[in-house]
């Protein structure tokens, strides 16, 4: 039987308010970037649900297809693609990001 990649991706997705799709996992990031999104979620008190694409190779990879995003992380805040590193990053400076999870109902420490 095969897997159908998109719909366990689209189900991750739906049941959690907030997905991080990552290399390694919350308590141990093995990449700087995914460890630059937890720190941000972290700082934010933000719950999410971390996804470890290391641990399957098929996910890591269509993933990418799915969001039409060539990199690992990725951010989903309440079904909708938020973007990588880079973009969180810059969202969470400017407030933007701070913004988004209050629009989306999402609570946070800060």
């Amino acid at each position: 039987m095969s897997r159908n990649l998109t719909k366990e991706i689209q189900s991750i997705i739906d049941n959690a308010d907030v997905v991080l799709f990552m290399k390694g996992d919350a308590d141990m990031p093995l990449c700087g970037f995914s460890a630059a999104v937890v720190q941000v979620l972290t700082q934010m008190g933000v719950p999410f649900q971390a996804v470890n694409v290391l641990e399957d190779e098929e996910i890591r990879q269509t993933i990418k297809e799915f969001s039409d995003w060539p990199t690992i992380p990725q951010l989903y805040v309440k079904r909708e693609f938020i973007g990588g590193c880079d973009i969180v990053r810059e969202m969470y400076m400017n407030g933007e990001l701070q913004s988004l999870f209050s629009e989306k109902n999402i609570k946070t420490a800060a």
